[in-house]
């Protein structure tokens, strides 16, 4: 019935491909199986909390680890047949560490674990999955695609490790690897490099690092345990007990059977419901046990019930927000859904998608954008008139970054919230611990933002664990990823097309997997409700390879206008295909194919791509299996029943709504309680070194911020560039000043004490960050709404129903609006004898249109001596500290936090600072949150390289009220000579300001109050402390020795001096204007980014930029003795996974008909430019081997 296949951009548009979808045979790669238990006797493989015993080799060789401690999903199962496997051939290289970093790994080893180590060795091992034996030749070619560049002689046949001795030591190998149950994106890309350079018989390439431990002594089997789970990821990796001599698997479909709803009634849903962790509920089996027993009246299958658990639980369906909520016993006359959404239409404005699907967007601008004149053809880029609106989305991982981060948190990127490690603490051993969330789910969001393309431009970081005075346990044990973005939709393409008998159900982008597919019943209970080895359903498999390959074909089928070839488009989410597909099919319905889904398949070069089925108009989802009924009709009998056979109206329309009914709970609080006698000084200390007040430079310097060439602003702000920024700000394009601006507003803590306060200190939060970008105007503001509550736990319902109300009248009030948003309603988890719930909290992203985004400002102090400090006070005299930083740096909450009391005066105060901006009368702002008006003024001061003189008066309170209290309000440099003018006009519009201070070219910082000096330090003194927990956790990302270099250089630097040997200007017009210009080739690879902006700079200097992939190169479809020049841009070839640029380099250089044509037809005698380091060592290597 369908077929899988794989595409270019160009096949696909150009409609070459378009009728032998039905043609092509299926791969016979991939495993064709729903899911199955799987299990070779070459490996053990691991991951589970129940301990096994290791066991090891024989003695004359070092001993080579069988993995225990862990257990995936895969088993022995007795009386499997083994598959016939292919040949794995491996290669070893050297080192898989430097030898600074083994040396860190060996001191975390000796104190983890035992001294007895003394020498830590590594090596990584390719394993080389092969359909055929390759020549000769082709194996120098894969040996030239693994080796590193310059030292080909540490790569071998033989491992380097096996051999080594050293008198009187011990030596244990431990090797440990992905599982071998799906391919990995690391193998994705290898395999598609291999296939672009002519190696077809390569179908699967992993690579397991190896760890050579020598010891004085034998190590116990738990030591060595032990580190084997210090070097791998129990949940995505196995420990190897030898080497792979196949991929193959004995795989055993579990067989499609019928569950006895009939016979046994909800009995027997209770009992799949527990096997399979399905997360249904009392009125989830109470309806579907009536369902199919008096409705549709026949057993389901176990697929249509992991069918339904996916695509219909709350993680996936919202059931909360759209449900009938009873407090203390009364039904609250609106739902959640109703409350959130009357925003909207109080205050509908400028918006043009809202609530529907994952992503909103408002009216933008028409604008001049470079788009290629045939999009996904080889041509030329040129400007075009398009209308073009603001996109936002937001959505949170939690619970995949607490099982897997890394993975977790690889498939997007933003902000996040992390458990307080805290030794009196007990943790879920089926979770990563606190730390390794923080940094392996913040590596991951970056290395998909590298990867993409996509700049990470704002977020966020908390952490938090206490033990309330009420005895409850708080704190984020199931983390939250949140991830968001902010970008731009053609005005033609705001709205889907309905779906229509006989239209293609096309499945484009990455290969379904067993892990992630029931992402969505785990995502919805609490973490330890569930069995543990069921958390790995709920693992994601990061690719952003993959990502950008898809985003790259829609955005050619978008750039193709009035004939855009897709109808409607859904995306993939926790739910997998159980949910995307029936979301995308409704309400006509569909026979959809389980053969034509792409399961673990390599994707070599192109988008994997996939007809599964087509529109049938009779209402039903059906999942056929075309292998097995094709087998049932060659052997004559009749075709076996769907697996999934459904009518959507009742599994996906107007479903009846679910009651939820808990009561209020008053928890017990005390007031804030200080030792007397505390210094300012001390206490500084301790906030400072709070992650949600400290510098985020451990995030912010290992992910691009700038790539596309359309962000204004991002996080890094003044001559030392120290993340401190408040709003993102965007470019619509290369050439026009509009674009969009973004800031985030969130305070959980404050949440513990008043859920309303905390939604409107939301809301203001958002706004005073930002107030700083110039807006078309405050009713044009928009927002994201992502709630993160234990909302079914008793109070917390409540508190969150509380929250929304007073969210809803604030942003009525205020004339703004939310037009969409998440939620993440199971943020509790099992640790010992306890249920630990996370602090209740919702994320408020604000997004607007800007006129002009040069006019953005930021929070670096930059007037030196001429400049002043005002503070404009948005509690108008009120200090509350409860909630605060300074509370929770003492192990406090305190008792009465912050509010936005007179949200009208929010109003007037936005749009007087808006008034500034427009008259360019402020030089630098920040917005008073975490750490109160004292370390807003330091971060200014921080960030300037400047020193400060404040001199603030109490009003009546308490020392730390005056400097640490986080009432909303705003800080504004300005120079002496606007001071009265400034002040002027904000008398004018009903707001007041208070000069607090003034600023000083010596970088020395005096606080005084009410006269009374309280702290002297130098800004580089107070900069360090403020940087010592960014730089503390930049230690277990990189070498603790270049860590302490940075360090110790930031407090030496100043602002650079930048002097133009030119005055910039324009290309002349009549260049612009000439009908011939010289053409340009900007030439990209899988992986490249940043080819828009290129060939956007050389537009603008008056050249014919041309999108020009090496595909096109290969396939002989142009010839670059056609351009003037050529421009090879940055990025990440294949994910750079054999090394920087070695994807790109090796199609020219390994590809015979194209080095068959000598040097000259790809680098004719001109000169070349290049753009990112990546590139560089493209031309480098490419230059020898092509001109010899």
């Amino acid at each position: 019935m369908a077929a899988v296949t794989e595409f270019g951009v160009s096949q696909f548009l150009q409609g070459t491909s378009r009728q032998t979808l039905f043609l092509k045979k299926r791969s016979q790669r991939r495993s064709h199986m729903l899911w199955g238990k799987l299990w070779n006797r070459n490996w053990v493989l691991g991951s589970s909390s129940r301990a096994l015993p290791l066991r090891c080799q024989a003695q004359e060789n070092p001993k080579a680890v069988v993995s225990g401690g862990v257990s995936s999903s895969v088993e022995e199962q007795p009386g499997l047949v083994e598959k016939s496997a292919s040949e794995v051939v491996h290669l070893y290289r050297v080192p898989f560490m430097q030898d600074s970093a083994a040396a860190e790994l060996l001191k975390e080893a000796q104190v983890k674990i035992s001294n007895q180590i003394v020498e830590i060795q590594t090596e990584q091992c390719y394993n080389i999955g092969l359909g055929s034996q390759l020549s000769s030749k082709k194996f120098s070619v894969l040996k030239w695609l693994l080796q590193e560049t310059f030292e080909p002689e540490n790569l071998g046949t033989e491992s380097f490790l096996q051999k080594k001795r050293k008198q009187g030591l011990v030596p244990v190998i431990v090797e440990v690897g992905p599982r071998l149950s799906f391919t990995t994106a690391w193998s994705t890309n290898a395999v598609a490099i291999c296939q672009a350079c002519g190696l077809t018989e390569v179908n699967r390439l992993e690579r397991s690092r190896r760890y050579l431990l020598f010891t004085t002594s034998e190590l116990q089997d738990h030591q060595i345990n032990e580190f084997a789970s210090m070097v791998h990821d129990r949940m995505t990796e196995c420990v190897y007990a030898q080497k792979l001599t196949s991929f193959e698997t004995s795989v055993v479909p579990e067989e499609i059977r019928y569950i006895p709803v009939m016979e046994r009634g909800r009995k027997a849903l209770e009992e799949i419901n527990l096997e399979m962790g399905f997360a249904f509920d009392d009125q989830d089996l109470e309806f579907y046990t009536k369902l199919f027993r008096e409705d549709i009246k026949r057993n389901p299958t176990n697929v249509e019930l992991f069918d339904i658990a996916q695509s219909n639980s709350e993680h996936s369906r919202h059931w909360f927000f759209s449900g009938k909520i009873f407090i203390d016993g009364q039904l609250m006359s609106r739902t959640l859904m109703q409350i959130v959404k009357s925003t909207l239409q109080a205050n509908p404005n400028n918006s043009v998608i809202g609530f529907k699907d994952n992503s909103s967007a408002i009216r933008g601008f028409p604008v001049k954008q470079l788009r290629p004149v045939q999009p996904g053809s080889v041509c030329p880029l040129d400007v075009a008139a398009h209308e073009l609106d603001i996109l936002f989305t937001a959505e949170t991982h939690n619970f995949p970054c607490a099982v897997a981060p890394y993975p977790g948190a690889e498939t997007g990127a933003g902000g996040f919230y992390a458990p307080w490690e805290d030794p009196s603490f007990t943790y879920p051993s089926n979770l990563a611990s606190p730390l390794q969330i923080l940094i392996d789910s913040s590596n991951g969001a970056s290395d998909y933002g590298n990867k993409f393309g996509e700049p990470l431009i704002q977020g966020f970081c908390r952490t938090f664990g206490m033990r309330l005075p009420s005895g409850d346990r708080r704190e984020w044990l199931k983390p939250i990823m949140f991830s968001a973005g902010i970008g731009q939709i053609d005005h033609l393409h705001i709205s889907k097309g309905e779906p229509d008998i006989g239209m293609l159900v096309v499945k484009i982008g990455g290969p379904a997997y067993r892990i992630g597919m029931g992402g969505g019943a785990a995502s919805s209970m609490v973490s330890g409700q569930n069995d543990a080895e069921l958390d790995f359903n709920a693992v994601q498999r990061g690719d952003a390879e993959m990502a950008q390959k898809l985003y790259r074909l829609v955005r050619a089928c978008i750039e193709m206008g009035e004939k855009n070839p897709i109808i409607s488009i859904h995306d993939q989410g926790a739910g997998g295909n159980c949910n995307v597909v029936k979301e995308i099919i409704y309400p006509k319905g569909a026979e959809i194919d389980v053969r034509a889904i792409v399961v673990g398949d390599h994707t070599m070069e192109k988008v994997s791509m996939a007809v599964i089925g087509t529109i049938s108009g009779d209402g039903r989802v059906v999942l056929v299996d075309s292998s097995a009924t094709q087998k049932c009709i060659s052997n004559g009998l009749p075709p076996p029943a769907p697996a999934v056979d459904l009518e959507l109206e009742k599994v996906l329309g107007d479903m009846p709504k679910k009651s939820f009914k808990f009561n209020r709970v008053v928890y017990e609080r005390e007031p804030l309680d200080l030792a007397p006698g505390v210094a300012v000084i001390d206490s500084l200390k301790r906030v400072l070194s709070l992650p949600s007040v400290c510098s985020k430079r451990f995030l912010t310097t290992k992910v691009d911020r700038c790539v596309t060439g359309l962000v204004a602003q991002q996080q890094t702000v003044g001559p030392l560039q120290i993340p401190l920024a408040d709003v993102a700000v965007t470019a619509q394009t290369f050439a026009d000043v509009t674009g969009g601006a973004c800031a985030i507003g969130e305070q959980p803590i404050k949440g513990l004490l008043d859920p309303k306060a905390m939604a409107r200190l939301a809301v203001g939060e958002a706004l005073t960050n930002l107030v700083w970008a110039k807006v078309t105007s405050l009713s044009d503001v928009k927002a994201s709404g992502n709630w993160m509550y234990a909302a079914k736990l008793d109070g917390e319902g409540a508190d969150m129903y509380d929250a929304a109300i007073s969210l809803s009248e604030a942003m009525i009030e205020l004339g703004i609006a939310i037009d969409g948003g998440k939620d993440s309603l199971s943020m509790a988890a099992h640790a010992e004898n306890e249920v630990v719930k996370a602090p209740g909290n919702l994320v408020i992203s604000v997004y607007v249109t800007c006129p002009d985004i040069t006019k953005t400002v930021t929070p670096d102090l930059k007037l030196k001596d001429d400049g002043i400090l005002l503070h404009i006070d948005l509690s108008k005299g009120k200090r509350r500290l409860g909630g605060s930083a300074l509370a929770q740096a003492f192990d406090q909450v305190g008792d009465e936090c912050p509010d936005l009391d007179d949200v009208p005066y929010l109003k007037k105060v936005f749009e007087g600072v808006q008034d500034l901006l427009t008259d360019e009368l402020i030089s630098a702002g920040h917005d008073i949150s975490d750490g109160g008006l004292l370390v807003c003024a330091l971060e200014m001061a921080f960030a300037g390289n400047c020193g400060l003189d404040l001199d603030l008066t109490s009003q009546g309170n308490s020392l730390f009220q005056t400097l640490y209290a986080e009432e909303l309000g705003l800080v504004l440099e300005v120079s002496k000579k606007n001071l009265a003018l400034v002040m002027d006009k904000l008398k004018n519009v009903g707001v007041s300001a208070e000069v607090i201070g003034q600023v000083t070219a010596n970088p020395l910082i005096e606080v005084k109050v009410d006269g009374v000096s309280h702290l002297s330090e130098k800004t580089s003194i107070l900069r360090d402390m403020w940087e010592d927990t960014s730089f503390q956790l930049e230690k277990f990302q990189r070498l603790a020795s270049c860590v302490d270099m940075e360090r110790e250089g930031l407090k030496h630097r100043y602002e650079p001096s930048w002097q133009l040997s030119f005055t910039p200007s324009f290309t002349d017009g009549k260049l612009m204007a000439a009908a011939v210009k010289p053409k340009v080739a900007v030439i990209r690879e899988e992986g490249s980014n940043g080819d828009r902006e290129m060939a956007a700079a050389f537009y603008a200097a008056g050249f014919e930029p041309w999108d020009i992939t090496m595909s096109d190169l290969l396939n002989g479809k142009v010839s670059l003795q056609e351009f003037r020049g050529i421009v090879f841009v940055g990025g990440f070839s294949y994910a750079d996974v054999l090394d920087s640029a070695k994807g790109c380099l090796g199609l020219p250089f390994q590809c015979e008909w194209l080095t068959s044509r000598g040097s000259s037809y790809l680098f004719p005698r001109w000169k070349t430019s290049c753009h990112d380091a990546s590139s560089r060592a493209l031309l480098l290597n490419v230059a020898v081997p092509m001109v010899s």
